[in-house]
């Protein structure tokens, strides 16, 4: 009987290195790496194929601020930037604290997303009780903030908080994620920059030091071991926290971390040259920080990338005081081309690892991260013979307000395939939704 799909003639990029094979795919798995007789053929002569991007860190903010972005137009854009499965965030929408949230949020992601999905849950002081529930509904993880979310509804996790849920996470086996900045000498700087003559854009990187990123990762890291919890970190800005995180690995801490495609391809001059687009939080750091970070990408020190991809309406960025801009980077489209143009360039193998293996291996995602036997035919086809210009017209999502508009980069995907079907083609979504909601494999 011929199979569903033969990709002829690409180069895999595989965890262990490139090869030139044929793919065979069926029942919306890889089959096997000979020639074969297919009902379909893609010819993929001159592309590399990557496995699809996991993007374990956006916002995407359906139900409740479905205006910022919405399932339909932020999947949409990552499947254009060759992903086919993110994980989204518990704020934003209306915030995942039950199971309740979570399945008005995955109703919804069914309906309208072109990739898979996972969900986070919300850990704050208001919902610790409702933590085993949701880990039996199946999140990915929970998600607490050490200092202030900007979001009324969704309140951020003091330490006594923070120890109460990862204790309960343990219990079960659960991972924590942090957003790292330490609450109170946060609120002590910005009541010194509220005094300050001028509220310009170095009066706010000065009310966001890397000091607030650095004591709340030590913090984090106290408690996992304390608890026994499996940690995450998210969007590292500060290489020294890289070191905290080795050490804690190093003394038995389950602990792995993300930077983001911001933190390698801008700084903070950038931020203050250009402004509101650039601004996030942690913030920008200073060129030294981006390219240790960098290095540190090419030694393995990160677990993966994730875009942190947090729109808004462009109104919520038109302000003169920085203090009161929305902070988020819109960039889900742009991660894997980012990390195929830096230098020194990284190991296509290293990409791939870092934007798919080793992020369903941290959230223990079956059967997707890898151009392997037996796994989900989750591909993209990228095209790296030719540099290529972002323009906002080859965006996909709501608000097309991308930093990364007018630069120039390698690796424009030209196809994006979820489980053998075709979902994205130079330039468009030509398939129907049809996302599945992904839950982590539990230890017995």
């Amino acid at each position: 009987m011929p199979i569903d799909l033969l990709i002829r003639g690409g180069q895999l990029v595989t965890p262990t290195g490139v090869r030139e094979a044929d793919l065979a795919i069926d029942g919306g798995r890889i089959v096997g790496f000979d020639s074969a007789d297919a009902r379909d053929e893609i010819d993929a002569t001159g592309l590399h194929v990557f496995p699809g991007l996991i993007d374990p860190h956006v916002h995407f903010n359906e139900p409740g601020r479905t205006e910022w972005e919405g399932f339909a137009t932020g999947s949409a854009a990552l499947t254009a930037g060759g992903g086919t499965v993110f994980f989204d965030m518990p704020l934003n929408s209306t915030p995942v604290l039950d199971v309740d949230a979570f399945d008005a949020k995955a109703a919804l992601a069914a309906e309208k997303s072109v990739a898979d999905f996972g969900l986070w849950g919300g850990l704050t002081p208001n919902n610790l009780d409702n933590m085993p529930a949701l880990i039996e509904r199946g999140v990915v993880g929970f998600k607490a903030f050490m200092c202030d979310t900007g979001i009324d509804d969704f309140a951020y996790a003091d330490l006594d908080t923070l120890r109460k849920g990862m204790e309960i996470a343990a219990e079960h086996d659960a991972l924590v994620a942090v957003h790292a900045e330490r609450q109170e000498t946060a609120v002590a700087l910005r009541e010194r920059a509220d005094a300050a003559p001028q509220r310009d854009w170095e009066t706010y990187l000065k009310s966001r030091p890397p000091l607030l990123e650095v004591v709340a990762v030590q913090e984090a890291l106290a408690l996992a071991k304390d608890t026994g919890c499996r940690l995450h970190i998210v969007h590292v800005s500060v290489p020294y926290a890289i070191e905290l995180v080795q050490q804690a690995r190093a003394d038995g801490v389950d602990v792995t971390c993300e930077t983001c495609p911001h933190y390698l391809a801008f700084t903070e001059d950038d931020l203050v040259e250009r402004g509101a687009s650039l601004k996030c939080a942690p913030p920008l750091r200073n060129a030294d920080a981006a390219a240790q970070l960098w290095e540190d990408l090419g030694g393995d020190r990160f677990a993966f990338v994730a875009s942190d991809h947090s729109p808004c309406p462009p109104a919520m960025k038109d302000a003169d005081d920085p203090f009161k801009v929305w902070g988020g980077i819109a960039g889900v489209q742009s991660t894997r081309s980012v990390l195929l143009s830096g230098e020194p360039a990284l190991k296509l193998d290293a990409i791939a690892n870092l934007t798919a293996a080793n992020v369903a291996d941290r959230f223990r995602i079956e059967n997707k991260g890898q151009i392997a036997d037996g796994f989900d035919a989750d591909l993209a086809l990228v095209d790296l013979s030719e540099p290529y210009e972002l323009t906002a017209g080859m965006l996909l999502d709501r608000h097309r307000a991308n930093p990364y508009v007018d630069r120039t980069f390698a690796g424009l995907t030209r196809r994006t395939i979820l489980r053998g079907v075709t979902m994205y083609l130079d330039g468009n979504i030509i398939a129907d939704p049809c996302g599945k909601l992904l839950t982590p494999w539990r230890l017995s």
